[in-house]
């Protein structure tokens, strides 16, 4: 399984306030989607998340994204160490991901940018 970045997560309360300063520090333009009630803009190695609280307590329970070229792949890998796949794989607006949940306890998605 080939690792091709982390992207930091980050939660705010107004993300059209926070998209051009994020877009200014990134130098880039943001990739805008809404899943399950959260807004979501992707901007270089950043996710900027706004929407329900409730629905942001559910994120922030997950460590970290993971991006990779295959997310079937990233997801035989760490099942096949130990991991429990608890969501997935989806598809989403930029491609596809999983829920999978560590050994460790410590729960990560998985993403690519393949269509699914």
């Amino acid at each position: 399984m080939e690792i091709l970045g982390a992207p930091l997560r980050v939660c705010v309360d107004d993300i059209e306030t926070a998209i051009p300063f994020y877009e200014r520090l990134a130098g880039g333009r943001a990739l805008r989607f809404e899943r399950a009630g959260v807004h979501v803009a992707a901007i270089g190695c950043l996710l900027l998340m706004s929407g329900p609280a409730a629905e942001l307590d559910v994120l922030r329970k997950v460590a970290a994204t993971i991006t990779v070229k295959d997310v079937e792949e990233a997801g035989r890998v760490p099942a096949d160490m130990g991991a429990d796949i608890i969501a997935g794989p989806l598809p989403t607006p930029a491609g596809r991901n999983l829920i999978a949940r560590h050994p460790d306890g410590a729960v990560y998605e998985y993403a690519d940018r393949l269509a699914g």
